[in-house]
C-alpha cells in the first residue's frame, strides 16, 4: 500500500492507497483544493467545516445528476434497442411474405 501525502485547503493529510493509484489520488485531492477555492470565492471566508460540508454537498449533487443522466441514457438505450428489435421482426415478416 502506498502512502500520498495530499494539500487540501492548507494542510497536508498523509493518506494510503493502492500501488499505483498516487497520481489520481492526487487529482482527487487537487480537484478538491480547487473546489475549495471557487466556494471560498462565492461565500467568502467561511469556517472550514461549512465550506467542506458545502463541498461534499455540491459533489453530492454532481453524483445524483451523473447517476440520474446515466439511468436516462440507459433507459433511452433499452427504447433503442426494442425499437430495432420490431423493426428487425417486421423486417423477417416482410422478408417471409415474398
Amino acid at each position: 500500500m502506498a502512502q500520498v501525502t495530499i494539500r487540501i485547503n492548507g494542510y497536508n493529510y498523509t493518506v494510503g492507497c493502492l500501488d499505483g493509484e498516487e497520481v489520481h489520488l492526487a487529482a482527487m485531492a487537487d480537484e478538491v483544493d480547487r473546489r475549495i477555492d471557487s466556494m471560498r470565492k462565492v461565500v467568502g471566508s467561511s469556517a472550514e467545516g461549512r465550506m467542506l460540508v458545502l463541498i461534499a454537498l455540491s459533489l453530492a449533487d454532481e453524483l445524483a445528476e451523473m447517476k440520474r443522466s446515466i439511468q436516462d441514457g440507459t433507459r433511452e438505450k433499452r427504447h433503442l434497442i426494442n425499437r430495432l428489435n420490431c423493426l428487425a421482426r417486421r423486417a423477417d415478416q416482410i422478408a417471409s411474405e415474398t
